[in-house]
């Protein structure tokens, strides 16, 4: 790698995995390195936004990215995705389904200028690879990484990457917008309140008590924070175990 994570502003978090807080809607977008084979998670909210992580992602590993997962349709997470060319998209069944029209509207009434929203919408790149279970991606050298589809929750097509731990580091999970440290949870319309708890039980069952959680907006977590999460959640929405 011809420079550090920190240079570019990522956060390093176990050997060949980091995560870039991006500005506008304080997203996370995720980076796992492979053998000649790069995963980004999620692609910002603008098309301007993922060429940047795609030359970042360049400029880190020496390599193009080769996979692209998405952890839910919402337009700060996926309007990105037509800057990575050639790179293998997956995400939850059903997430290409969600209007282009719908993510414009969101996009513009959230403060994503007309014209980048409209760009984004016209150029939009839609998941080839719909997870319904569990799907491994092998990134080479033994690095594999499972994607899982542990939703409805946060939208009804939420997806979560977990790593798993090698040479001493730590699992890290890749969690959307199911976790959020910088905030309360947000809970728009398309969300399914009733079985976020739920989702979240089995992120911290795949993901278990050490590993590094990263919200979809914040800093990372520990398992103690997704479980006090989940229990605000159940209290907020009326859910019991």
């Amino acid at each position: 790698m011809t420079v550090t994570w920190e240079e570019l502003g990522w956060e390093r978090l176990a050997a060949g995995v980091g995560r870039v807080r991006l500005p506008g809607w304080d997203c996370t977008a995720g980076l796992v390195v492979g053998a000649g084979a790069v995963l980004m998670v999620d692609a910002g909210s603008s098309l301007a936004e993922g060429a940047r992580l795609r030359a970042q992602a360049e400029e880190l590993t020496g390599a193009r990215v080769t996979h692209l997962a998405l952890t839910h349709p919402h337009f700060d997470h996926v309007f990105g995705a037509a800057a990575f060319a050639g790179a293998e998209v997956f995400g939850a069944v059903g997430a290409d389904t969600v209007p282009g029209e719908e993510l414009r509207a969101d996009a513009v009434r959230n403060g994503l200028d007309e014209t980048a929203a409209t760009e984004a919408v016209d150029t939009l790149v839609r998941p080839r690879h719909l997870v319904c279970g569990e799907w491994t991606l092998d990134l080479g050298d033994g690095r594999q990484v499972l994607l899982a589809n542990v939703g409805p929750g946060h939208t009804a097509h939420d997806l979560v990457v977990l790593v798993p731990g090698a040479a001493g580091s730590p699992e890290v999970v890749f969690c959307g917008d199911l976790v959020e440290e910088s905030g309360e949870p947000q809970a728009g319309p398309d969300a399914v309140p009733g079985r976020w708890p739920a989702a979240l039980d089995r992120l911290l069952d795949l993901g278990g008590e050490d590993a590094v959680y990263v919200p979809g907006h914040g800093a990372p977590v520990d398992a103690a924070f997704v479980r006090a999460q989940r229990d605000a959640l159940a209290a907020r929405f009326g859910v019991s175990r």
